[in-house]
This record gives C-alpha cells, sequence and structure tokens, in this order.
C-alpha cells in the first residue's frame, strides 16, 4: 500500500505537470473553462495507463478503463468549481487556479481509483 501511494503520487505529479502544461497551451486559444475541460480530459487518459503501468501493477482492460473517468469525477467537480470561484469569484488569475483547486480531492481520487483498478481489493 505504502508504495501505491508513493506512486500514485509521482503519477500526480507528472498528470499534473501535464495537464497543467497543456492548460496553459489551450488557453491562448480557448476560454479559461473550455481549456480546463479539455486538458483535464486528456491528462486522464495518460494518468490511466500510469497508473495501471506503475501504480497498481495491473493490465489496463477496456472495463478498468471506461471506469477509470469515475475516478476522477470528484477530482473534477471539485477543481472546476474551484476554478470557477479563484478566477470569477476571487478575482485572482487564470493561471494558477488549478493548481491551487486541484490540491483537495488528491486523497478521494487515490480510494476511487484503486477500487477501480483492483475491484478484489479494499481501498
Amino acid at each position: 500500500m505504502k508504495r501505491q501511494i508513493a506512486t500514485f503520487a509521482v503519477v500526480g505529479v507528472i498528470n499534473t505537470a501535464t495537464y497543467y502544461c497543456l492548460y496553459l497551451l489551450l488557453l491562448t486559444w480557448l476560454p479559461y473553462l473550455a481549456a480546463h475541460v479539455l486538458a483535464f480530459s486528456l491528462s486522464m487518459v495518460g494518468s490511466f495507463f500510469l497508473n495501471a503501468r506503475f501504480t497498481y501493477r495491473t493490465r489496463p482492460t477496456w472495463r478498468k478503463f471506461l471506469l477509470f473517468p469515475l475516478t476522477n469525477v470528484t477530482n473534477f467537480l471539485i477543481t472546476t468549481a474551484g476554478v470557477y470561484v479563484i478566477v470569477d469569484v476571487l478575482h485572482a488569475g487564470s493561471r494558477f487556479a488549478p493548481l491551487l483547486a486541484s490540491a483537495a480531492a488528491i486523497p478521494v481520487t487515490f480510494v476511487v481509483s484503486r477500487w477501480v483498478m483492483l475491484p478484489k481489493s479494499i481501498a
């Protein structure tokens, strides 16, 4: 379990960096919420394969791939609401809003992703 948590954290850092780079790139052409949604979706695909291979050491299957987005529903809702609040309510900049908003959902994402990737284990 400790190795999984550590690896999940490393994959999370890689995923966050990928997401943030995509977000900044897309932000040059799209409104911030559209850039956020698209960058989030693309980075989630990479996260699935990295977590399957390195965190949970399990074979990626279509079933797991199709269930994996469920692991990010809470993360998506929290980060999207957080980005909105930071940008539109607090009037802070849109460049760093996703990084600030994403931290709260990490523990829930780990538990749910472990349940999806290793369905016979107890999260």
